[in-house]
Formats: structure tokens, C-alpha cells, sequence
């Protein structure tokens, strides 16, 4: 097969779900829905959330930001679903594939992240609730919410800059409807043991690490409440 060099590769196509075209609109509106709904849900709950100053406390400023997180990885990828179903414009340019593979990736992993840090939360909350002022205090959090950031970011970075030094396939067609990182190594002509190799330590560090830090909270929260007398309880 012919190899094409990733700088002359100017756009992907994406071939999207496999929806029937009599069933395209159904779907369309689904999907429209179902993301105006996420959006505008977790927006009224960052303005709650700022707006009003009872809600001041560690526990929803860590949601606001799990919130935000939220409605940006929807956005990273619906936006164009939609368009694409609606158009029929299925190609998506090389620099746009990877700027949504790499917003991807950051507000995946920071999704995780924040929920081990919420978890965290809880447990101090509910297992240390005399000490929770004193170890859940402002400077934590935002220092807990900024490494959530910068790790993220660095993740992603790493996993993009691996990619796009790949040359690609004169096939330029991804079974999928976003630039997802497993199809885009697919379709790469070249060796992908590196990549596969980061992703598989890593990457599966970057999700080990939340998935312990979440588990180990809430079992140690379900201890703590099993332990409570049922009248006191």
C-alpha cells in the first residue's frame, strides 16, 4: 500500500455511527438533546455554584470544576457528530482530528482525576469530620484541582506528540465518529509499539491511580458507616 507522509495528510474522514439514513433525524434530535441536556445542566450548576455563597465550600467547588469538565468533553466531540449527521460532511481536518483527540484525552483523564479527588473529600467528610476545615481548606483544593490540570494536560501531550509523529495510511477513513487514539494507531502505517507501550503503563497508570484513590475512599467511607451503631446511625 501506498504510504502518504502525516504533513501532506490534510483531512480524515470520519464514517460516524451506523445509523440508517431513514433513522438519521430520530437520532439527530436524541443526540441534540441529550447534549443541550448535559450542557445546560452542569451550566446551571457551575452558576449556582458561584452565585450563590452557601455553596462556598470544598465539596461544590470540586463539582463546579467537575461540571465544567464535563460540558468540554461533550463539546470536544458532539458538536461535530451533529454536524456530520446533519451534512453528510464527513471529513474533519488533520490539525482539528488531533486538537480533538488531545481535548479528549485531557478532559477524560481529568474527569478521573476529579472524581478521586471528590472521593477524597467525602472520606475526610465522613471519616475525619472534626479535622475536615483543617484538611480540606482552600489552598488544598485548588492546588489538588491544578495538578488535576497540569497532569492531565502532560498526559495528553504525551499521547498526542507520540501520534502525530506516525505516518499514515493513504486510506484515510476512521470507522468511528471522533478521532479516537486506538483507530487513528490503527490506520498508521508505521511501527506503533512505543505508542501502545505508553498506553499501556502510562496510560494505565493515569487510570489505576484515580480508580484505587475512588475505590479506596468509598470503602473506607462504607467501614466507617457499617461501624455506626443503627440507633446512633
Amino acid at each position: 500500500m501506498r504510504l502518504e507522509n502525516q504533513s501532506s495528510m490534510s483531512e480524515f474522514l470520519l464514517l460516524g455511527l451506523p445509523i440508517r439514513p431513514e433513522q438519521q433525524g430520530v437520532f439527530f434530535a436524541l443526540f441534540l438533546g441529550m447534549y443541550l441536556t448535559t450542557v445546560l445542566g452542569n451550566l446551571l450548576i457551575v452558576l449556582l455554584i458561584r452565585l450563590d455563597s452557601r455553596l462556598h465550600n470544598p465539596m461544590y467547588f470540586l463539582l463546579s470544576h467537575l461540571a465544567f469538565s464535563d460540558i468540554s468533553l461533550s463539546s470536544v466531540i458532539v458538536p461535530k457528530m451533529l454536524m456530520n449527521m446533519q451534512t453528510q460532511h464527513l471529513s474533519i481536518p488533520y490539525v482539528g482530528c488531533i486538537s480533538q483527540l488531545y481535548f479528549f484525552i485531557v478532559f477524560g483523564c481529568l474527569d478521573n482525576f476529579l472524581l478521586a479527588v471528590m472521593a477524597y473529600d467525602r472520606y475526610v467528610a465522613i471519616c475525619q469530620p472534626l479535622h475536615y476545615t483543617t484538611v480540606m481548606r482552600q489552598e488544598l483544593c485548588i492546588s489538588l484541582v491544578a495538578g488535576s490540570w497540569f497532569f492531565c494536560c502532560i498526559h495528553a501531550l504525551l499521547h498526542t506528540l507520540l501520534l502525530v509523529q506516525l505516518p499514515f495510511c493513504a486510506n484515510n477513513t476512521i470507522p468511528h465518529f471522533f478521532c479516537d487514539l486506538t483507530v487513528l494507531l490503527k490506520i498508521s502505517c508505521s511501527d506503533i509499539s512505543l505508542n501502545e507501550l505508553v498506553i499501556f503503563t502510562e496510560g494505565g497508570m493515569f487510570f489505576i491511580l484515580p480508580l484505587s484513590s475512588i475505590l479506596g475512599s468509598y470503602i473506607r467511607i462504607g467501614t466507617t458507616v457499617l461501624r455506626i451503631p443503627s440507633t446512633k446511625g
